[in-house]
């Protein structure tokens, strides 16, 4: 008997050494959405880099739904990760998710997207503020300092299409012969930015350009301004495949290019190097570049 339950005692203390190491060599990746080319392409250069370093990953998708993005971090905790990555669904609510990991002392690194209130270790994103201005410049430039412009903003609530809109808006603020003829949100989706657009161009008879916070939304415009026949210039901000190819192929002036990829592997280095004691910085940037035809 006193063998059975040494036996037994032995085969518990290996399930849960081996748990621990699970936990240890395990990272999670929540996304806001996996119904957007930018975030697949996030997600898979987290993969791969994970995959590099010998680490396991669990991805889940928040279907851009708050509640949903809860859901999956407190599933994620319960397996107990060694770190969360979370590219949050909105900076204000993702602030439950991340006190979430706080209280179990998981660490947090957010991807594109920042968190308003919680601990986060880093941040991995591009300058969204520069690169609202960088495409308000291009609009600027184009239009010679004159003209009607219309903004399609991203989901309310993000820091993404906060700060894009306010780089744009800074971009605007010198241009006297600029105005700003309608500003409304899209959510960052296709169908929706058609949708708000094919509103704009009836109740606005002059538009000369469009800047929407993604090239979801400003792909979405331009099928609005083509089937209306009129003769707008589309900036977008992503650098998606789409976004690309719809720049080569002239229907769009020009994209933000973000570097999805890049945003997700530089998150699991950022992990990598927290895990090992390391010290990282609390704003970890990545590269930004105008692509133009």
């Amino acid at each position: 008997m006193k063998k059975l339950v040494s036996l037994a005692a032995g085969a518990a203390l290996l399930l849960g050494s081996t748990a621990v190491s699970m936990a240890q060599d395990t990272l999670a990746l929540v996304v806001s959405t996996l119904n957007n080319p930018f975030f697949v392409t996030l997600k898979e250069g987290a993969e791969a880099r994970a995959n590099e370093l010998g680490y396991k990953i669990v991805v889940l998708d928040s279907q851009n739904d708050p509640a949903k993005e809860l859901a999956n971090v407190e599933d994620v905790l319960s397996k107990n990760v060694a770190l969360l990555m979370i590219n949050p669904t909105d900076s204000d609510a993702v602030s439950s998710s991340i006190r979430a990991a706080n209280r179990k002392d998981v660490p947090v690194v957010t991807l594109d997207r920042g968190a308003a209130r919680g601990k986060v270790v880093s941040h991995v994103a591009s300058d969204n503020i520069l690169g609202g201005e960088m495409a308000g410049e291009l609009i600027v430039e184009t239009l010679r300092g004159s003209g009607k412009i219309v903004e399609l903003e991203g989901v309310p609530g993000t820091s993404a299409a906060r700060d894009r809109g306010t780089g744009f808006k800074k971009a605007m603020h010198g241009a006297s012969g600029i105005e700003l003829v309608a500003v409304q949100p899209a959510d960052f989706d296709r169908t929706k930015g058609l949708n708000v657009m094919e509103n704009i161009l009836q109740a606005q008879p002059e538009i000369d350009a469009v800047f929407a916070h993604n090239d979801e939304m400003a792909l979405g415009a331009i099928k609005a301004i083509e089937a209306a026949n009129r003769d707008i210039i589309v900036v977008g901000f992503d650098g998606t495949d789409d976004g690309v190819k719809a720049v080569e192929e002239g229907a769009m002036l020009a994209t933000v290019a973000q570097q999805a990829g890049m945003i997700g592997s530089i998150g699991v280095d950022t992990a990598d190097k927290v895990l090992k004691g390391e010290k990282v910085d609390a704003y970890t940037p990545v590269a930004l570049k105008l692509v133009t035809k």
